[in-house]
This record gives C-alpha cells, sequence and structure tokens, in this order.
C-alpha cells in the first residue's frame, strides 16, 4: 500500500509540472469585448500616456511580486514591458519567464483594457489632442503566478490601474483592479491564460463601478 502511494503521488506530480519551467514562456492574451450595451454617450476622451510602473525584485518572498529570471537591475524599459510572470518548478522554486507574444506588450494590453472599459462607459477613445477628457494610466500590477499543491495548481493574476481622469483642467484619479484565479492540473500555456481571462474579464466588471463614482 505504501508503495503504491508513493507511485500515485510521484505521478501526480509529473503530470502536475510535466510544462516546461527552465525556458521562457511566451502567451498571446486577448481583452475582452463589450458585451453589453455602451452607456450613454460621454463624447471624446484622449490617452496621452500609459506608463509601466510595476516594481520588481530580485528573489522576492512572494510570487506574486514581480521578479525575473535573473537581476532585475538589468531590465530594460522595454524587456520589462513583456513580463508576466514567472514559472515554478515542484516545490515553487521559481525558474523561467512568462512573456507576452511577440508585438505585444504589457502598456499595449492594459491599454486595450482600459479602452475598452471607457467604451463601455461611453467614451469615445480619439487621438484628437482637443478631445474634452484625456486620461493617464499607469500600470500598477500586471503579473501572474501558482503555488503548487499535491493534486492542484492555483493560478492567480493581478492587473491594476490607476487613470489620471482630466476635464477643464481637474484632475480625478481612480483605481481599478482585476483579480483571477484558475485551478488547473498542468502548468501550460492554456491555464495561463485562463487566469488572466478572468483577471481581465474582473478588472472590466469593476471598472464601470469605480468610474460610477466620479464624475466621469
Amino acid at each position: 500500500m505504501k508503495k503504491c502511494l508513493v507511485a500515485l503521488t510521484l505521478a501526480t506530480t509529473v503530470l502536475l509540472f510535466s510544462g516546461c519551467v527552465t525556458g521562457q514562456r511566451a502567451l498571446t492574451l486577448t481583452t475582452p469585448p463589450i458585451t453589453t450595451p455602451p452607456a450613454a454617450d460621454k463624447g471624446a476622451l484622449r490617452i496621452v500616456s500609459v506608463t509601466d510602473n510595476r516594481v520588481f525584485q530580485n528573489n522576492p518572498s512572494e510570487p506574486s511580486i514581480p521578479s525575473i529570471n535573473g537581476d532585475v537591475n538589468t531590465l530594460t524599459a522595454g524587456q520589462k514591458d513583456v513580463m508576466i510572470g514567472r514559472q515554478r518548478n515542484t516545490y515553487g522554486k521559481a525558474m523561467g519567464d512568462i512573456a507576452l507574444a511577440k508585438g505585444d506588450s504589457v502598456t499595449q494590453r492594459a491599454q486595450s483594457l482600459v479602452e475598452t472599459a471607457l467604451k463601455q462607459r461611453g467614451y469615445q477613445i480619439t487621438n484628437d489632442s482637443s478631445a474634452p477628457v484625456t486620461a493617464a494610466v499607469s500600470v500598477d500590477e500586471f503579473w501572474a503566478w501558482f503555488s503548487p499543491g499535491v493534486w492542484a495548481v492555483s493560478f492567480e493574476a493581478k492587473v491594476t490601474c490607476t487613470l489620471t481622469l482630466t476635464k477643464a483642467n481637474s484632475p480625478t484619479t481612480v483605481t481599478i483592479k482585476g483579480y483571477g484565479l484558475n485551478r488547473g492540473q498542468v502548468a501550460r500555456d492554456g491555464n495561463w491564460q485562463k487566469v488572466f481571462d478572468i483577471a481581465f474579464a474582473d478588472f472590466l466588471a469593476k471598472s464601470q463601478t469605480e468610474l460610477n463614482a466620479t464624475q466621469f
């Protein structure tokens, strides 16, 4: 009986962590479409900036804190802008990086999410410098991680953006947060993508509540 239990545990471990954890994994993420009719037309809005303000650490105490397989002090702004998670082995040790697919970036993906939220709010997104409302976006969190378990892996993701909305020279700051949890059994692309999908949907749902509390 004991030998059978050991064999079963080993087999389960192999199944859970059969995905590669040593190299860099690249994910393709998509922004959810607007599923309900937008609110009343609020006019034009221009996004003036989207800045990646995430803070990375070397050997962080928690997997939810961004890190890389290397020294974070060597990260260029461009390299940082594609990093969205770390892979881990059976014991939870951080291994290879998880990045966005070629051609995408955290700031691009965050802008797409914010644009969708604002369109849902009733704004028309424009590049016209005379737009009566502007938005500056700070990306504060955009990260996924997982916690190893005996029978399943808990994938989690956080997306947080702070918007500074300005109208008639009067700025208002609003913070929108999205969180995702996906319990899977294999650390493969599909489970990473799913947890971001959940976090994105949560971000868009909460965005309307947060924007409702402002004049915008």
